[in-house]
């Protein structure tokens, strides 16, 4: 039973409701808006499907008219006929749609009418259906396989016997079945450096595969082999007789420069680690003042000076007349076929800035489901109209739904009298420990106080690493060792840094990969227990179609092995080695649409000020260029 179908502009206007107009009971819960939250509005509007509650919903667009309509059903339901009612339903209420007009009462009558005509049809087609299936299958008799003749090919039964009476093409020999389709050499079909051998008194074609088979050689035959010889004596000929190749000078190469051996000073100094007296502890200037301000809080131009490029179209296949006229008037209505080309550019250009080729897909299906229909103006390509869409597309998926400004949220903290709880996480070697130490030199320039919990009791030398951090940035470090509970260790240092007023704890987790459920486990208690402000995902910017499995996988195993029933999951990520992948940019939109989570960081070097804000302008130019 269908629950409701809804009409409604894509500016949020409802046009017409089958609710309203037919009095039926209201929906539980507000499905129609958590679909327009997370399919519409994110550019998912491609899916098939989307569930919520114990509802399924589906759409479809009219995008001349700027029209959505939507149809929902229960879940456990599986009606056929919602896709050819939906088509019906947008034929008709197309064709008495005014802009002016917001009221469509009228339009009850004609709904029941398709309502019942989709209805009939499915039904029919289910009669049709099982008509069919009850009907007898006839059997199916096999051909028994004769014998193999000379070149592989089965006699049939006159060719057998060998008799000329035989019903066929051939001439009675038992080569009736036989292909002598010569090929572009002049050799028959399926013969291998063998000998070409007519034969007058069959009239026929014989292949001789060199002596072997015992046939005397003919005369006229002709010998591969000695046509082979043939070349290489002339081949070798011209060489001898020839001139003589030229042979490049040998050049010498540069030896190696400034070695240094032990009896000679170095001229360079290599021992960068800081000085230190002799009971270890560091005797060093604040790193704050060396290091210099954090890129953070520098505004990144965007550089303009390179064009634009479009995506071509393809294949032009239609002259220049008829496309200016074309452009002229304005009146041409894309078709899914009119897009292709230029989406299928688009799609081989996102893959080849390290997109995963599932989201360049949806991608590409969501610009294609949100053009069809339309009408391009005046002198306008369909590739640059493609590419608009597209860009529009990758603003909205960037752009974070929420804003989380952090300096924000650690001032209202500081009020009510707690610290501000961080937690870094991700599988290993990603560099969340040396980004923690970024992140915490941003948040000292700010004038906050800063403590670290080093909660990475699994990996040899985590809590020396982060202690080295923590000395270089003068910031004090909660430490309980090796081989401890994480999220203990973590519930004490934030318990710590309450009794020390510190504004911001930092928590630093060991890296795990995704499928590892025991580290799964522990992390999602260290985060159920403590309860951090913000959960950051640290992920390499190098990776492509492994960012989908992380994420995806990360997400899924902290709502699975959450004791609470409203799970925490990611809120925001954090992207390495931005400054290694040239324009290969792909991660952060594959991360983003994956989890809905902004990218909050981008680490860009290897010291404390190599942190930044995404500029999201920047990443779509890079994309579509």
């Amino acid at each position: 039973m269908l629950e409701e179908l809804l009409i409604f502009t894509r500016g949020g206007l409802i046009l017409w409701s089958s609710c309203r107009a037919l009095g039926a009971a209201a929906l539980k819960g507000s499905p129609i808006d958590a679909l327009i939250r997370s399919c519409l509005l994110e550019e998912r509007s491609a899916d098939a499907s989307f569930s919520q509650d114990n509802y399924a919903l589906k759409w479809t667009f009219h995008n001349d008219l700027g029209l959505v309509f939507v149809a929902v059903y229960q879940k456990i339901l599986h009606l056929l006929y919602v896709d050819d009612l939906l088509a019906a339903v947008r034929k008709e209420f197309s064709q008495i749609y005014d802009p002016k007009r917001t009221s469509y009462d009228d339009f009850g009558d004609i709904f029941r009418q398709l309502h019942r005509e989709a209805e009939a049809r499915t039904e029919e087609m289910k009669k049709s259906k099982q008509a069919l299936s009850s009907r007898p299958q006839p059997a199916l008799t096999q051909k028994k396989p004769g014998p193999k003749g000379r070149g592989g090919d089965s006699r049939g039964g006159a060719a057998n016997k060998g008799g000329s009476g035989a019903k066929d093409d051939s001439d009675g020999d038992g080569y009736g079945n036989q292909d002598h389709r010569t090929l572009a050499n002049g050799a028959f079909k399926g013969q291998e450096n063998g000998v070409r051998k007519e034969n007058s008194s069959h009239g026929r074609t014989v292949v001789v595969k060199g002596k072997e088979n015992g046939a005397p050689k003919d005369e006229g035959a002709f010998d591969v082999s000695k046509l082979q010889k043939l070349r290489a004596n002339k081949k070798n000929g011209a060489t001898d007789n020839g001139t003589k190749k030229l042979t490049k000078p040998d050049i010498k190469k540069k030896g190696k420069q400034d070695r240094v051996w032990d009896d000679k000073p170095s001229n360079k100094k290599l021992d960068f680690t800081d000085p230190a007296d002799e009971r270890g502890d560091e005797v060093a200037d604040n790193v704050a003042v060396i290091e210099g301000e954090s890129m953070m809080d520098k505004d990144e131009d965007l550089s303009s000076d390179s064009e634009d490029e479009e995506v071509e179209d393809g294949p032009k296949k239609k002259g220049w007349f008829s496309s200016m006229f074309q452009s002229i008037s304005g009146n041409n209505v894309l078709e899914k076929s009119d897009l292709q080309p230029a989406l299928k550019a688009l799609k081989d250009r996102l893959m080849a800035k390290n997109v995963a080729e599932e989201i360049a897909e949806k991608l590409c299906e969501s610009v294609a489901a949100s053009l069809e229909g339309k009408k391009l103006g005046s002198f306008t390509r369909i590739s640059s109209t493609v590419q608009t869409a597209m860009e529009d597309a990758l603003l909205r998926i960037l752009t974070p739904r929420r804003s989380i400004d952090i300096l924000r949220d650690v001032h209202a903290a500081k009020e009510r009298g707690r610290p501000y709880v961080i937690v870094f996480v991700g599988v290993n070697g990603v560099g969340k420990s040396t980004n923690l130490a970024k992140v915490a030199y941003w948040l000292l320039q700010h004038n906050l106080s800063v403590t670290l919990a080093a909660c990475d009791t699994f990996r040899s030398g985590a809590v020396e690493q982060l202690r080295t951090h923590a000395r270089r940035l003068q910031i004090p470090i909660f430490e309980k060792g090796y081989e401890k509970d994480p999220a203990v260790v973590a519930r004490e240092a934030i318990q710590e840094a309450t009794r020390n007023k510190s504004d911001v704890v930092l928590v630093d987790t060991a890296g795990r990969m995704q499928d590892n459920e025991p580290l799964m486990r522990a992390l999602s208690k260290l985060i159920n227990l403590n309860s951090p402000d913000l959960v950051l995902f640290v992920g390499e910017a190098l990776v492509g179609n492994d960012a989908v499995d992380q994420l995806t996988k990360f997400n899924q195993k902290l709502a699975d092995l959450s004791a609470v029933p409203t799970a925490r999951l990611i809120d925001g990520i954090l992207l390495t080695k931005f400054d290694t992948i040239d324009d290969k940019v792909g991660a952060a939109l594959s991360m983003v649409y994956i989890s809905g989570a902004p990218v909050m960081f981008v680490g860009c070097g290897q010291s404390y000020t190599d942190l930044k804000k995404l500029n999201v302008k920047s990443i779509v130019k890079t994309l579509l260029k």
